[in-house]
């Protein structure tokens, strides 16, 4: 069903101006990669280019976009959630110590689903409210853990590779090629560090701050980080919950993002044997027929890396059809082959 010139745009017959080059011996032209849509060069080295346009200084324009969009939902969400508990602080039980810093406080265990219980909705308005910014909170942190928290690792990631080759230079290219390469270990490193740097804070923190020993104040920090959150052992101080609206939003978006990152590096180690297992098995005539697209009886090169890329899992025959169907319309003059005219006649049809 498909083109017979689908490979024709992989395929590169250079003149022959080499006499030592087998005339026989097809030439294949090697794509350029697409434009990366995540990673910029002036990103990594933090370098601007000159001719780009003037930017302002405000730090909220530095950030990525996702990253300000996570910003602006959790900052929205607080805003809200300790405006509501503060209006109903009456009808919350449990040791209080300021009634905003209560509220925000409350608002942050509530959407993290650490519930410690030294803070309980008390009447049939806050049980309602607290209801409703659960399920938007754990909605909040999903979003956070899809767009902000992976870009602060990526982010790190960077960071983490320029340390490594700190003696030296190394270009974007080359951070941008190692990151690619190593990109879920370097993830799981930085999410690891990170997490430990975390509890050993929190730790010392409860133990100097909040006055418990050693052993309540790791058993504190790790029922929190978790979200199981028993009550026995929480912030109850001033310092203390100022300390936890940051540290218990960070540290338990830490850990999930972690264990999100070891299920993919699973996934990861499975998709590589997958591929090793195709690249090292034999071609026999069965594989042959169903690697002719075009029924010719013979398998060129797009053909043969379209079906290995099939059996890799990397795409599947509706992908194939799509790109086909899209082909097709483009080539107006149904030559098998695209140009300029073919794309300035399917635009202006």
């Amino acid at each position: 069903m498909a083109d017979s010139n689908i490979k024709q745009p992989l395929l590169h017959l250079p003149p022959q101006t080499c006499q030592n080059v087998a005339p026989m011996r097809r030439r294949l032209r090697r794509f350029k990669s697409a434009p990366m849509a995540e990673f910029f060069p002036g990103e990594i080295n933090d370098t601007k280019d000159n001719q780009s346009l003037p930017r302002s200084d405000s730090i909220l324009d530095k950030l990525h976009p996702s990253f300000r969009k996570v910003m602006f939902y959790l900052v929205i969400y607080l805003a809200i959630g300790t405006m509501c508990f503060y209006f109903v602080q009456n009808q919350i039980e449990g040791k209080k110590v300021n009634g905003v810093l209560d509220s925000v406080y409350f608002c942050v265990v509530t959407m993290t689903t650490v519930g410690y219980g030294d803070l309980v909705p008390d009447s049939t308005t806050s049980k309602l409210l607290a209801s409703v910014f659960v399920f938007s909170g754990m909605a909040l942190v999903g979003l956070v853990l899809s767009e902000g928290a992976d870009y602060l690792v990526e982010k790190q990631e960077t960071l983490l590779i320029k340390a490594m080759h700190v003696r030296r230079k190394v270009s974007p290219s080359e951070i941008l090629k190692e990151i690619e390469t190593n990109k879920l270990r370097y993830k799981c490193l930085v999410t690891t560090v990170s997490l430990v740097v975390l509890m050993v804070v929190g730790t010392v923190f409860l133990a100097k701050v909040e006055k418990l020993s050693t052993i309540d104040a790791f058993y504190c920090v790790c029922s929190t980080i978790t979200t199981l959150g028993y009550g026995d052992k929480s912030f109850s101080t001033r310092a203390g919950r100022i300390f936890a609206v940051f540290w218990i939003l960070t540290s338990t978006i830490c850990l999930a993002q972690f264990f999100l990152y070891v299920a993919e590096v699973n996934t990861e180690k499975r998709r590589k044997e997958l591929v090793q297992l195709v690249l090292t098995r034999r071609m026999t005539n069965v594989d042959l027929e169903e690697a002719d697209l075009d029924n010719d009886g013979l398998v060129g090169a797009a053909e043969f890396v379209v079906y290995k890329l099939k059996e890799m899992g990397k795409i599947n025959q509706d992908d194939v059809s799509l790109l086909l169907d899209e082909f097709e319309n483009l080539d107006v003059d149904q030559s098998g082959t695209l140009s300029t005219t073919d794309l300035t006649l399917a635009q202006s049809s």
